[in-house]
């Protein structure tokens, strides 16, 4: 019996789940967050910031992204998680 692959959409979300937490604990770590205390009323506040991109850079982005895979300067990997990224910006009206 064969097990089945997952979807290249799952694929997707988990990797943009990765770098989400990725870019987290950047932030964390790069404000100084080295003792990690749990803030209670800031876990239930309802909805945190959003941060507003702009899409024409984030398209920019997108194109010099993958003008560096056919250059070869990045690998596939890190070319798949950088736009799925970038394409979790974009929002679809």
């Amino acid at each position: 019996m064969t097990t089945q692959r997952s979807t290249f959409a799952k694929l997707q979300r988990e990797r943009a789940k990765k770098a989400k937490a990725a870019a987290k604990r950047e932030k964390r770590h790069d404000r100084g967050g080295e003792n990690d205390e749990i803030d209670l009323d800031a876990e239930t506040t309802p909805e945190a910031p959003v941060m507003q991109y702009n899409t024409e850079d984030t398209i920019q982005q997108l194109d010099e992204l993958h003008q560096r895979l056919e250059a070869g300067t990045i690998k596939f990997d890190d070319f798949e998680e950088r736009k799925s990224e970038l394409l979790s910006r974009l929002s679809v009206d």
